[in-house]
């Protein structure tokens, strides 16, 4: 019965016959490759790719909802810029068409 030497393609050290990974470089060898182990390299892409996917859905949800708030907002700022402005029935002075009470006599404003 001939014993199998099994030698780390990239570093040439030894290794196990059941071995992954080199202990010595940390390549992966063809047991591993062929059991389908990852390396950690390989995991933190895949976890990269993921977490890349994911922001990309949060920035487009993101990108809609400021749409929306800039569009709402453009709104408002129109609106309260062509409302005509609200005279006291009072003492005659002229107030923004949003103020509830008048800024010189303090009464309420219709």
């Amino acid at each position: 019965m001939a014993i199998l030497m099994v030698f780390c393609s990239n570093c040439g050290k030894e290794l196990h016959e059941d071995a992954n990974f080199c202990p010595k470089c940390g390549e992966r060898t063809r047991k591993g490759v062929e059991a389908g182990i990852s390396t950690p390299l390989e995991d933190l892409k895949v976890a990269f790719s993921k977490m890349s996917e994911e922001l990309e859905k949060a920035f487009s949800i993101a990108g809609r909802e400021m749409e929306k708030a800039v569009k709402t907002a453009r709104d408002r700022i129109k609106e309260a810029t062509t409302r005509e402005p609200l005279t006291c029935p009072h003492c005659g002075k002229e107030n923004s068409s949003d103020a509830k009470f008048c800024f010189q006599c303090g009464k309420k404003l219709s």
